[in-house]
């Protein structure tokens, strides 16, 4: 089998969904929608025109073809390689890369960079098309589906691929509402499963109770909602005095508003460096209380991956998580942009020992049955062989 990935090369999402089928002996190719070094996870894979010099952090089994027509110049203040192709060179790069590796299946991970870029693929070559799934990442349909610029190429795409996979039972109604009528793939993470027995060795000992962390998704900008975390941490300040409010892909104006804050209320705030997933499972693992919020999302990897690590999340109404757990019982699921609701989960979360240590409970059960790795696993690369079988030939 040979499978080309249309992707951000440097996702840990398109790393970690690869990575489940890395050892099958397929040959599997990824295109890079930006030229950007290749996520270390990568295994087993062949890059187009990833970089000009090999990365020292990546696998001996990363190929690399390395006649890209695409140019490249380095990049002093990023410090990396990046590109300075046009839309219509890449366009071209791609259909080369078709013509010469004739994938037996085309997986497009994410629609406004890649699958867009696949569509017009597709419109050169014609029937000739490999068989095509695309995949819908985090607000792909969700939030750019209501853009009026982004209707039409959405609509296109859905009429011209010819699987549909996705993280939420959300989106395959948006789906369908959108013109797509072909097979619609199981739900899955897009970022596939996770290891929970290895995910263990980083929780805390003990009920989810004693802890005295409370993490915050640091996101803030066109969709995160960060900032609004510190005006719900102000109307419940007195509850916080023993715990450590500790942040993590923060954003400057975010670390702004949380020194501001741990100076007006001597609430201890700590901010996380990038650092590498298995510390910030750590984080999780002794941790009380998750908040991820945002105006739009898929189902975030970082509420998973709280509530594998025993965190009692608070997440925005906007990212499924009702697809995952029950609001009041295993979890909060709350409005991105309103502080009242948002600090009335969060102080009865901080009160109430029974309903976190509940929810910790609750949330193994699922993720265990749904998120583990040797359950998703298998089941990824069944797809992959069915529709191989079900391929234009």
């Amino acid at each position: 089998m040979r499978i080309l990935f249309i992707a951000m090369n440097d996702s840990i999402h398109t790393a970690r969904w690869i990575s489940q089928i890395a050892d099958q002996g397929w040959e599997l190719y990824l295109f890079p929608v930006e030229q950007r070094y290749p996520h270390p996870m990568l295994r087993h894979i062949t890059v187009f025109g990833a970089t000009v010099w090999r990365a020292d952090n990546l696998d001996t089994s990363v190929r690399y073809l390395r006649r890209s027509s695409l140019p490249f110049y380095w990049d002093v203040q990023a410090g990396r390689i990046t590109h300075q192709a046009s839309t219509k060179h890449k366009e071209t790069a791609l259909l080369r890369a078709i013509k010469r590796i004739k994938p037996d299946i085309i997986h497009t991970l994410e629609f406004q960079h890649a699958g867009y870029m696949a569509l017009k693929a597709k419109k050169s070559i014609g029937k000739k098309f490999p068989t095509w799934i695309a995949t819908n990442w985090g607000s792909d349909i969700f939030f750019f589906g209501k853009l009026a610029e982004h209707q039409q190429p959405i609509r296109e795409l859905l009429q011209n691929c010819d699987y549909y996979s996705c993280e939420c039972r959300r989106d395959i109604r948006l789906a369908r509402n959108l013109g797509f009528r072909g097979q619609v793939l199981p739900v899955w993470p897009n970022a596939g499963g996770l290891d929970s027995e290895h995910a263990a060795s980083f929780r805390q000992p003990g009920p989810t109770s004693t802890r005295k962390t409370i993490i915050l998704k640091g996101y803030q900008g066109s969709f995160g909602r960060a900032l609004v975390s510190f005006q719900a941490f102000r109307l419940c300040q007195e509850l916080l005095k023993d715990y450590t409010i500790v942040i993590y892909s923060a954003s400057e104006e975010v670390l702004n508003a949380a020194s501001q804050f741990g100076h007006e209320t001597g609430i201890k705030v700590q901010a996380v460096p990038k650092t590498t997933h298995e510390e910030i499972l750590r984080l999780f693992g002794k941790a009380r209380i998750y908040i991820g919020l945002s105006i739009s999302d898929g189902i975030s990897t970082s509420l998973l991956e709280a509530m594998v690590m025993g965190a009692f999340p608070i997440q925005s109404c906007t990212a499924c998580a009702d697809e995952w757990i029950a609001d009041g019982q295993s979890g909060f699921i709350v409005p991105p942009e309103d502080p009242p609701r948002i600090a009335a989960a969060l102080g009865r979360a901080l009160i109430d020992d029974a309903l976190v240590d509940r929810a910790a409970e609750i949330n193994a059960r699922t993720t265990a049955e749904r998120l583990d790795c040797k359950t998703i696993k298998p089941q990824v690369i069944k797809m992959y062989r069915d529709v191989f079988a079900l391929r234009k030939k």
